[in-house]
């Protein structure tokens, strides 16, 4: 069967953390900055190296498909 979960799930993750890393980038608030650190961006950066991980694991997985 060709349908991989980890594709979708790394393009939406991925895609929300290059949004949220921008925004938080590039709009300087004081609601998303707490004790110094821009949330925004620091939570953009984690959805994004997921995301990222995610579709290296279905290419991966693509190139070396289990053996039944």
């Amino acid at each position: 069967m060709g349908l991989d979960i980890r594709w979708p799930i790394g393009l939406m993750f991925t895609l929300i953390g290059v949004l949220l890393a921008v925004y938080g980038a590039v709009v300087q608030s004081d609601h998303a900055i707490s004790l110094g650190i821009n949330i925004n961006l620091i939570w953009g950066i984690a959805l994004l190296v997921f995301g990222a991980g995610m579709l290296i694991g279905a290419i991966k997985g693509k190139q070396n498909p289990p053996s039944a």
